[in-house]
This record gives C-alpha cells, sequence and structure tokens, in this order.
C-alpha cells in the first residue's frame, strides 16, 4: 500500500474510532485504536508500514508539544509549579537513573546507555490518555492539572535525556560535565529559542491583522500550525532542544492572544484546527501503535533469544518498577512537601491515600512514548545494527499497553470512591466574571460628550430609551447570578406587530438597528472584561475559552441580523 493510502486510511480509522468511543464509554479510546490497528495487521496480507524514525519524530511531536503549551491552563501551571517540576523533572531523572540500572541487570545483553535509553522512552507520561479514561469520573481538577503540567514537561525532559542516551551509545563516550552544560544549553537555548520565536510570530500576526482583520485568518492560521515545525528544525539545527522549543513556543503564543480578543474568525479557526490536529494525530499514533504491534511481536518471537513468558515478565517488571518510583516520588517527596508547607493558620491537608494511589496508577505511557521509541536509529554505523532495537520497541509498547490497561481497571475503581470537592472554584469565577462582564458592558453603553455635541435630540432619545432597556437587561442578569439561577435569553427579536405603512416600518428598523449596535457594544465589553480578568488571574484559561465561544458566537449570529436590517433599510 502506497503512502497516501496509508495516511488517508489511519486520519479515516482515527475518525471513525473517535465516533465509536462516545458509544463505547467503557473502553477508553487509545485501546480502542490500539486493538483496531493490531487486527488490521495481524495476518501475513495484512497492513504493514516502514517508518523513518527521524520523520516520524519530527511529523508527531512538534505539534503535539505545541499544542500542550497552547491548551494547558496556564496559571495552574505557574501556580502549580513545585510539585509539576519536581514530578517532570525529579521523577523523571530518578526514572532514567533507577530504571536504567534495572533494565541493564535484568537484560545484560542491552548496553547501559541503551538501557538508559528506553527508561527514557518510558518516563514521560500521557494527559490525554488519562483524560480519555477520567472522563466524567470526578478526578479532582487539581490533581489533573498537575498530570497535564506534569505530561507536558516531562515529554521534553524524558526525550532530552533520550537523546543524551543516544548519543552516548552512538559515540561510545559520555562525560557528565559535558552532559550537564549541554543539558543547560539545551534546557536554556530551547525555552528562549522557542519564546522568543513565538513572541515574534504573534507580534508580525498582531501587526497584519490589525490592518487587514480576519481577511487573513485562513492564511495566519495555516502559518500557526507551521509554526512548530518551524521552531523544531531552528532548535535542532542550532543544538537546543527542539522539544522545549515547541513547548515554549505554544506557551508564548498562547499568553500572547490575550490581547487579540477583537479577532473572531481567526480566533474559531485557530481553536478549531488544533482541536483536529490533536485528535487526528495522536489517534495516528495510537493505530500506529497497534499495526506495529503484531509485526513488533512477531520478529521478537522468531529471534530465539527470548521465550514470550520472558518477554512478558520483562514488561511487568518494567512496568511495576514505574509505578513503584512514582507511588515512591509522589508519597515522601511531592505530597509530602504539601504536607509540610501548608497555609498559615490552617491545618495540614493530609493527602488522600485513594487519591495518592490515583495519582500513582495516572502514570499513563502512551504517544509520545511510541514515538520516542520509533525514532531509535535504525543503525549504529553503516554495517552496524542498533543494539537491542526491536527488543526496545518491543517493551515500550509493553509499557504502553499494561500502564494503559492498569489505569482503564484501577482509575475508575479509585475515582469512584473519592469525596467530592464541597466547592468548585471554577463556577464561582465563571460566575463572578460574568457579572463582571456585564458592568463593563453597562459602563461601554454611556453616551460621551463628543457623541451629545454630534447629534441632534431625537437621536439622544432613542440611544438613551436603549440604553435604558438594555441597562435593565443586563442587571437583571447579574441579579439572578448573584442568586445563584441560571441565566435566561434576554435578546429579544424584533416585535413582529406594529404600524403598516413603509415609514413606520423603517422607524422601526432603524431603532431595531440602533439597539443591534448598542448590543453588540455591550458583547465587546464583555470580552475585553473577560481577557482583563484572565490577565489578572482572576479565572484561569479554560473558563476563559468557554466565555470567550459563547460571547463569540453571539457576536457572529448579531453581525449577521444587523448587516440584514441594513439591507433591508438601505
Amino acid at each position: 500500500m502506497h503512502t497516501v493510502e496509508i495516511i488517508l486510511l489511519v486520519l479515516m480509522l482515527g475518525a471513525v474510532t473517535g465516533v465509536a468511543s462516545r458509544y463505547l464509554t467503557a473502553i477508553p479510546l487509545p485501546l480502542i485504536q490500539i486493538t483496531i490497528g493490531a487486527l488490521l495487521s495481524w495476518p501475513q496480507a495484512g497492513l504493514h508500514i516502514g517508518f523513518d524514525p527521524e520523520l516520524f519524530l519530527l511529523l508527531f511531536i512538534p505539534p503535539l508539544l505545541f499544542a500542550d503549551g497552547w491548551r494547558i491552563p496556564k496559571r495552574e501551571l505557574f501556580g502549580l509549579y513545585r510539585p509539576v517540576l519536581l514530578l517532570a523533572f525529579g521523577l523523571v531523572f530518578l526514572t532514567v537513573l533507577g530504571l536504567g540500572y534495572l533494565i541493564h541487570w535484568m537484560l545484560p545483553s542491552m548496553p547501559l546507555s541503551v538501557a538508559f535509553a528506553l527508561a527514557a522512552v518510558v518516563s514521560p507520561t500521557d494527559a490525554v490518555a488519562v483524560s480519555a479514561i477520567t472522563r466524567n469520573l470526578g478526578m479532582p481538577h487539581k490533581t489533573m492539572h498537575i498530570l497535564e503540567g506534569e505530561s507536558l514537561l516531562n515529554d521534553a525532559s524524558g526525550l532530552v535525556a533520550l537523546k543524551f542516551a543516544l548519543a552516548a551509545t552512538l559515540t561510545g563516550a559520555f562525560s557528565a560535565l559535558d552532559a550537564a552544560r549541554d543539558f543547560v544549553w539545551m534546557c536554556v537555548g530551547g525555552l528562549s529559542l522557542g519564546a522568543l520565536m513565538g513572541w515574534g510570530f504573534s507580534t508580525a500576526r498582531k501587526n497584519i491583522t490589525r490592518r487587514l482583520g480576519d481577511m487573513a485568518a485562513t492564511q495566519m492560521v495555516l502559518l500557526l500550525v507551521l509554526l512548530p515545525f518551524a521552531v523544531y528544525l531552528l532548535a535542532e539545527v542550532i543544538g537546543t532542544s527542539g522539544i522545549l522549543a515547541a513547548v515554549a513556543a505554544g506557551i508564548t503564543t498562547n499568553m500572547a492572544d490575550l490581547d487579540r480578543g477583537e479577532f473572531i474568525h481567526e480566533r474559531l479557526q485557530t481553536d478549531s484546527t488544533w482541536s483536529m490536529v490533536e485528535s487526528s494525530f495522536n489517534g495516528a499514533i495510537f493505530l500506529l501503535l497497534g499495526l506495529q504491534l503484531p509485526t513488533i511481536s512477531r520478529t521478537m518471537m522468531e529471534s530465539h533469544s527470548y521465550h514470550w513468558w520472558e518477554l512478558t515478565s520483562f514488561v511487568f517488571i518494567i512496568g511495576a518498577a514505574l509505578l513503584l518510583v512514582r507511588w515512591f516520588w509522589l508519597t515522601f517527596v511531592v505530597y509530602g512537601r504539601f504536607f509540610r508547607t501548608h497555609a498559615p493558620g490552617k491545618p495540614p491537608e493530609r493527602p488522600s491515600q485513594r487519591l495518592l494511589v490515583a495519582t500513582t496508577f495516572a502514570g499513563i505511557r502512551g504517544a509520545v512514548t511510541l514515538a520516542a521509541a520509533l525514532s531509535f536509529p535504525l543503525m549504529l554505523n553503516a554495517k552496524t545494527p542498533f543494539p537491542a532495537r526491536d527488543l526496545v520497541v518491543f517493551l515500550a509498547t509493553g509499557v504502553i499497553l499494561l500502564t494503559l490497561i492498569l489505569g482503564s481497571i484501577a482509575l475508575p475503581l479509585l475515582l469512584r470512591g473519592l469525596p467530592k470537592p464541597t466547592a468548585d472554584h471554577a463556577e464561582e469565577e465563571e460566575r463572578l466574571a460574568r457579572i463582571q462582564a456585564c458592568q463593563q458592558a453597562i459602563n461601554s453603553m454611556a453616551i460621551t460628550d463628543a457623541e451629545i455635541a454630534s447629534h441632534d435630540e431625537k437621536w439622544l432619545t432613542q440611544h438613551q430609551e436603549i440604553i435604558g432597556l438594555l441597562t435593565k437587561e443586563y442587571r437583571r442578569r447579574i441579579e439572578m447570578m448573584e442568586a445563584h439561577q441560571p441565566e435566561g435569553n434576554e435578546d429579544p427579536e424584533e416585535d413582529a406587530e406594529g404600524q403598516s405603512d413603509s415609514r413606520a416600518i423603517i422607524e422601526r428598523k432603524q431603532r431595531y438597528i440602533i439597539e443591534q449596535e448598542m448590543r453588540l457594544r455591550g458583547l465587546q465589553a464583555e470580552r475585553r472584561a473577560i481577557y482583563a480578568q484572565r490577565r489578572k488571574n482572576l479565572i484561569n484559561d479554560e473558563t476563559m475559552r468557554g466565555l470567550v465561544q459563547e460571547i463569540d458566537m453571539a457576536e457572529i449570529s448579531l453581525k449577521r441580523r444587523l448587516a440584514a436590517n441594513r439591507r433591508q433599510v438601505a
């Protein structure tokens, strides 16, 4: 099968499995995709795909990490930086070091540098797989934010460690001092380059769209999709971490969007584009894992180096070691630190053992682990194959499947027993944000002195009546939200009854146009208020996106009705 046909088939299956997962809610989407991929390639005449490791890493890693950096809640990421950094760097370092020696002891034929590379491959976690499993099960928001931040950064730290291990394997030399110096340069350089390119792109986009408006929205979205590839390639060329550069570019670009609230069509296209990219790429990786699984298994069985029960026991030992190290780090470092540093005047809150175990099983491996394993070079040099590459890919694949299955079984059982939170801070923040937006909309409708001087008394009377009507509606919304009642629809349509003569109809249309213009002004003021609250960290990114999307939809609908009424009057 040709490459184009394979790509189309994988994308189609990714979409079909995404729809099927809505019906098979008891089975996580990654497991469905892996199973379908395995069924397609299991027979001898099945679908088999060969990979170019470098191309595979370039194709999948930059956009996925950029999208993670773009979407992750920044306030929570920075507010929970201590546990996130402890998990993303401290736990990865401990995993690579401890698990590397364990693998080398368990498999003496595998060089120590390759064992460290395998440990680095299985160290990153996958928040997408966790979300697929814990959907509607009540994972605490704070814990989920920590897992998202951990997944974002340990992808980078794990892959940087992998790069050092592969370099040591290929060159046969390793210096701790040189590695430490290179690590600092790769991290600092990668983050700086990504932030600089993200800022530069955002500045250029701002200047272009302020001149052209949403006319260039499609082109700007296309350039944004290409940005992570450009950042990654440039970082790799100058010797820094392309992975960290892609993450930093995603975070910087998203934060720069807080000053670009007026470009509705571009924002909507960007959101839908990244949703499609994330869904299709994650689905493609798990399907490719399934497609590779029979070939990997058959290769290992035919090598006659190990029996099937030995290979299975290796996977279980590595998986158990990962869980044990993660539980130890969470218990004695992360949660122990929380227990010692509690808020002044309040007793320390001892972490729930059930939540601790659930967080341990939430260390699921997924797309990045597979991409990293398949990125191993095929040859050590022109004549020598890379040592134990097939075994590395098999063990990494087995760990992904094991953690997915264990998480699918354990997490629902553990999360169902957790006590529900007494208060949902996100809902309260959203309520206060809506109130503030309504108050800002009321303030925006005031008639200025310049408008009073440049219009006649009839115009002022009409506007004052409409402002009074809309102010009353906004105040009613505020009262309902202060009483914790759901909002009603406060956007009445034009009254069908009225005078039948054409002059009266035109006057009524003109008054309705003025009302729609004032409503539009109010919506724009609401959006500015939402963005201002996000910049002050009063709400998080998820709340902001939901509220802004509501306002965007209302504004688009209102602009269409306003344009239709203006055409009728004209």
